[in-house]
């Protein structure tokens, strides 16, 4: 279990509309909690999303794999902790542990994988300064 949990990713706080009628948190609100972990992890290193769109290119979703370990519910406090964990001209991956924060049980496991793409969506290299910067962030979890 990491130590400092709050520094380690992304805060996010369960709303009652990523949950079901009993409270549990519906499957599909992991995918967007990757998301917030993922442009927050590329914030926190000088990458701003929008500038990586300023300059054409686009991280598509060509790949996902969850693990779900434990419920989450409404109102947990959650920190997704994320790594870049592959850089690859054509291919990026990073991984994922998002933890409950009252408790730190580790919830979910997650890996989404990335093909670069240009602006009218067709996969292409991601190659000089942005490959550079973020192969130099590559890390495992």
């Amino acid at each position: 279990m990491p130590e400092n949990l709050r520094q380690k990713g992304a805060y996010v706080r369960v709303r009652y509309a990523e949950t079901d009628k009993m409270g549990v948190v519906h499957h599909s609100s992991y995918v967007l909690w990757l998301e917030v972990g993922r442009v927050e992890w590329l914030r926190q290193r000088g990458m701003d999303y929008k500038d990586f769109e300023a300059d054409g290119l686009a991280l598509a979703v060509s790949r996902l794999n969850v693990n779900y370990r434990s419920a989450s519910f409404f109102d947990d406090e959650l920190i997704v902790e994320t790594a870049l964990t592959e850089a690859k001209s054509r291919r990026f991956c990073f991984g994922y542990k998002i933890w409950r924060l009252a408790d730190e049980q580790l919830i979910a496991e997650a890996q989404t994988f990335h093909t670069p793409t240009n602006r009218e969506g067709r996969a292409v290299r991601c190659e000089g300064g942005w490959l550079d910067r973020l192969k130099s962030h590559q890390s495992q979890l």
